[in-house]
């Protein structure tokens, strides 16, 4: 039996789970108040629906207590989240996962019966922490709806800049969390470090910010 997924909101979390889970073979229903997000996961998920998910009828008529888990990855609007959260909890749904803004929403949450609360922001350092130790490739990984860890590769025009030369925090709003050089990586690096050619720089910071630093910097 394929597993069934229901995933509740399609911004870049939401979207990323969708894509994750399709990858490993699951059955997963997409859902977004949104049309243009809905669209573009039409040809992804294994259906792709415009709902609004806070109306306890529209659940009931997309059968959706009959899915064993749905994640809620409603992002910025609180009050949807929690309407569409309590709505599942009314109609039966066995597990529910819901993605928090902050400490408030997920004691509120968590009183209105989510099974498991994530905060994607918080949970990166330790996501960074053992990706870094099994020296997993870490290209891209989303923090928020808006920010990110890249893997940047160091060309000749970085190279034999020290971190203090290049004062990317100051100029670009972004900071160097680690440098992996071959098989080494170099976390927290001193800011007297130099960079060498082929260096990976794991940067963190707003997605415009890093893509800022990526145009200016490196061409």
């Amino acid at each position: 039996m394929k597993k069934e997924f229901v995933v509740i909101g399609l911004g870049r979390f939401g979207g990323s789970i969708v894509r994750e889970l399709i990858e490993q073979g699951a059955d997963v229903m997409a859902i977004d108040k949104f049309a243009d997000r809905v669209d573009e996961f039409a040809s992804i998920a294994t259906q792709a629906i415009v709902a609004d998910t806070t109306d306890e009828s529209v659940l009931k008529s997309l059968g959706i207590r009959n899915f064993e888990h749905v994640i809620v990855a409603i992002g910025e609007d609180i009050q949807s989240s929690i309407l569409t959260t309590l709505m599942l909890k009314e109609i039966g749904v066995n597990k529910i996962t819901v993605k928090a803004q902050n400490d408030y929403h997920e004691k509120v949450l968590r009183k209105i019966g989510a099974d498991q609360v994530v905060h994607p922001e918080r949970d990166m350092g330790i996501r960074i922490a053992n990706n870094i130790m099994t020296n997993n490739v870490l290209d891209y990984l989303e923090l928020s709806d808006e920010h990110s860890i890249m893997e940047i590769k160091a060309n000749e025009i970085l190279a034999g800049s020290t971190l203090i030369d290049l004062d990317i925090r100051a100029k670009y709003g972004i900071n160097i969390v680690a440098i992996k050089r071959g098989a080494d990586i170099l976390v927290s690096p001193q800011a007297d470090e130099e960079i060498q050619i082929n260096d990976v720089l794991i940067v963190i910071g707003a997605d415009a910010d890093i893509i800022r630093f990526e145009k200016k910097a490196m061409h």
